[in-house]
């Protein structure tokens, strides 16, 4: 499955100056890992976030928002928001710093 583009852009502009960001190919879209840890994607025109499992239940009743189910079965702590849920910098800003207050809790790899 191809990515969105655009939007893997998009996140690469509102992380411009963190040196603690990579990318990495994975499932047939993009991940991004800070500081070596998973911590948001592009799967096709989605955005998967990892909120982390405390914030997971919130994350799921924000619009947009559901749980991801990458291999039939929900992932806690993770979720994919649609097309519609990222279409402003705002929101998906918003998304991104979830997912980044997230992954600078986890040790670093």
């Amino acid at each position: 499955m191809a990515y969105n583009e655009h939007l893997a852009e998009r996140i690469r502009r509102l992380l411009e100056g963190r040196r603690d960001v990579s990318e990495k190919k994975m499932f047939g879209g993009l991940a991004f890992m800070v500081r070596g840890n998973m911590c948001f994607g592009v799967n096709g025109d989605e955005l998967m976030a990892r909120v982390g499992p405390g914030a997971y239940e919130t994350a799921l009743k924000r619009k947009h928002a559901r749980e991801m189910d990458f291999t039939g079965r929900a992932l806690k702590g993770y979720v994919y928001v649609s097309a519609d849920g990222v279409k402003s910098n705002v929101a998906l800003k918003s998304w991104l710093d979830r997912s980044v207050a997230f992954a600078e809790r986890l040790p670093a790899k």
